[in-house]
C-alpha cells in the first residue's frame, strides 16, 4: 500500500492518490487532473475509482476530466442528486482496490452529504488504518457548518458533533486521518499547519473536542467566515458536473489586447506583484498576483465574465488559467503575449498605483493627515491592527464601499501588500484616485517596531 497527497496551493486542497497491488484510488481530484495520470503510469497501476467526500463548494472537482481519462468509476454520496457518477453511496458500502477495503461513513454537518472513507485491509477488516475525512475533521480544527445558511446552522453544528464523537473517534486512537484541507482554507476556522493527524491526537489536542456538544455548537453557530461568492456556482458545477477543462490559452499581441480591452468584452486582471502594478498598469485593470490568483478571483469576478491576463512571463498564464479553471472561470480570451512593456513602448495608455512606505504611513498616522483601511480578514484584524485603522475585508470591499471614509487620503494595507494592491484597485475602478498601498504593510510594521491594537 501506498499513497500520495496532492496540494493544491492557495486553495489549500488536499488529494489523494492511494493504490496497492496494481490498482488506486483517487479521493477528491483536482480539475487539473493530469497529475494524477502521471502517478499511475509511474507506478504501473490502473486508477480504479474516484471518491469525492462530499459536494465540494470551494473548488471545481475534477472527477469527470480524470474519469474520461482512465475509465475509472465515480462514487460519492447518495444524498445529493448528482448528475453523474457510477455510485450513490450510503454508509457501509465498500470497494476494493488491491488487498484494500475502503468503506463509507456518513459524516453530515458540513454538509448533508459528508462522506468520509475509512481503510482496512482485507485480512484485518475489523480494524481501520487511515480514514479520508474531507471537511468533517481537520487537523486542529473542524468544517463550517454555515454553507446551508444561518437558520441551519445550529442543527448543522450538532450534526457535526455526532459524525465526530460519535463514529470518527470511535475508529480507535491508531487511525491515521487525512483531511481533504489544511491551513489556510476558508472551509474551516483555525487550521493546523499539519497535513496529517492521528484520532488520538485529535482526541487530546484539538481544542474543539474538548468541548462538550453545548458548547461546541454554539462555538460553530457564532463563527462568522467569509463567504465566497463563487462558493454557489462551484457546488452547482460540482453537483451537475463540471465541463471539460478548456487547454486553449490565447497569445494576444498588443493590438489585438488593445481592441478587447477598449471594446469592453474582458475584464483585465495584471498577475505581477503589487510593486510592478503600481509602476505601471493598464487602466481599469485588477491587480491579483500570480499566486493570489488561486483563491481571490472568485471574490471579484461575476460568473461567465471574460478575463484577459496581463503577467510577468508567458509562462504564468498557464499558471493564471489552471487557478481560474479551479474556481470555475474557463472564459480566458486571452493575455498579453509581450507584456505591459511593449504596451507601453506602443504608446498605449498606462496609469500608476500610488505606494508609500511603512515609515511614510506611521508619520501621517501621527499626524492625522490619512485614513487607514485594513482588508485582512477579520481573525487577523483581531490579533492586531493599527490605531484608528478601518476594517473592510477585500472580498466585501465593493458592497461596503459606502464605508470606506475618504476625506482624506486613504492608505490601504494588508499583511504584506498583495490584497492591498488588489483592494486599491477596485477603489480606483470605483472612482477614488487618492488611494496608497502600503508596500510591507504589517509585516514591515512589526519589523519596525510601531505598535499594534489588539480585539
Amino acid at each position: 500500500m501506498r499513497l500520495e497527497t496532492i496540494k493544491a496551493n492557495g486553495l489549500a486542497h488536499n488529494s489523494y492518490f492511494l493504490w496497492d497491488n496494481g490498482e488506486a484510488v483517487v479521493i477528491d481530484p483536482r480539475r487539473d487532473c493530469s497529475t494524477y495520470i502521471a502517478r499511475a503510469a509511474r507506478r504501473c497501476v490502473r486508477i480504479k475509482y474516484i471518491l469525492e467526500t462530499h459536494c465540494n463548494e470551494d473548488y471545481v472537482i475534477g472527477s469527470l476530466d480524470l474519469q474520461k481519462k482512465t475509465n475509472a468509476e465515480i462514487a460519492h454520496s447518495r444524498a445529493t442528486d448528482f448528475g453523474y457518477g457510477e455510485h450513490a453511496l450510503v454508509e457501509d458500502d465498500a470497494c476494493y482496490i488491491g488487498d484494500l477495503k475502503i468503506q463509507a461513513l456518513h459524516t453530515p454537518g458540513h454538509t448533508n452529504d459528508s462522506m468520509s472513507y475509512v481503510v482496512y485491509e482485507r485480512l484485518h477488516e475489523n480494524v481501520p488504518l487511515m480514514v479520508f475525512t474531507g471537511d468533517t475533521l481537520f487537523a486542529g480544527d473542524v468544517g463550517r457548518t454555515d454553507l446551508l445558511g444561518d437558520g441551519a446552522k445550529r442543527t448543522q453544528s450538532a450534526r457535526l458533533y455526532h459524525s465526530i464523537f460519535e463514529k470518527l473517534l470511535s475508529l480507535g486512537d491508531h487511525v491515521v486521518i487525512y483531511p481533504a484541507h489544511g491551513a489556510g482554507s476558508v472551509c474551516g476556522h483555525d487550521m493546523g499547519v499539519r497535513d496529517w493527524s492521528t484520532i488520538g491526537y485529535e482526541r487530546e489536542m484539538n481544542p474543539l473536542l474538548q468541548l462538550d456538544e453545548t458548547h461546541f455548537t454554539r462555538y460553530l453557530t457564532t463563527q462568522a467566515l467569509p463567504l465566497p461568492p463563487y462558493f454557489q456556482r462551484a457546488r452547482k458545477l460540482n453537483t451537475q458536473g463540471p465541463p471539460p477543462v478548456s487547454r486553449e490559452r490565447h497569445a494576444l499581441e498588443t493590438d489585438e489586447f488593445d481592441k478587447l480591452v477598449n471594446r469592453g468584452d474582458a475584464s483585465v486582471i495584471d498577475t505581477r506583484e503589487p510593486g510592478a502594478f503600481a509602476g505601471s498598469h493598464i487602466p481599469g485593470s485588477l491587480s491579483i498576483w500570480l499566486d493570489g490568483m488561486s483563491f481571490f478571483p472568485g471574490w471579484v469576478l461575476a460568473d461567465g465574465e471574460a478575463i484577459a491576463l496581463v503577467n510577468e512571463r508567458p509562462t504564468d498564464a498557464r499558471v493564471a488559467c489552471t487557478y481560474l479553471s479551479r474556481l470555475g472561470f474557463d472564459n480566458v480570451a486571452g493575455y498579453l503575449c509581450r507584456g505591459i512593456k511593449d504596451w507601453r513602448d506602443r504608446g498605449r495608455p498606462f496609469e500608476h498605483l500610488k505606494t508609500c512606505s511603512v515609515p511614510q504611513l506611521k508619520k501621517a498616522v501621527d499626524a492625522g493627515t490619512v485614513n487607514v483601511l485594513d482588508v485582512r480578514q477579520d481573525t487577523e484584524w483581531k490579533r492586531g491592527h493599527i490605531k484608528g485603522a478601518k476594517n473592510i475585508f477585500v472580498g466585501y470591499l465593493k458592497e461596503q464601499f459606502a464605508d470606506v471614509p475618504l476625506d482624506k487620503p486613504l492608505a490601504v494595507h494588508c499583511s504584506w501588500g498583495g490584497r492591498a494592491s488588489l483592494a486599491a484597485s477596485i477603489i480606483i475602478n470605483l472612482g477614488y484616485s487618492s488611494v496608497y498601498n502600503v508596500l510591507g504593510a504589517i509585516r514591515a510594521w512589526n519589523s519596525s517596531g510601531y505598535p499594534l491594537e489588539s480585539s
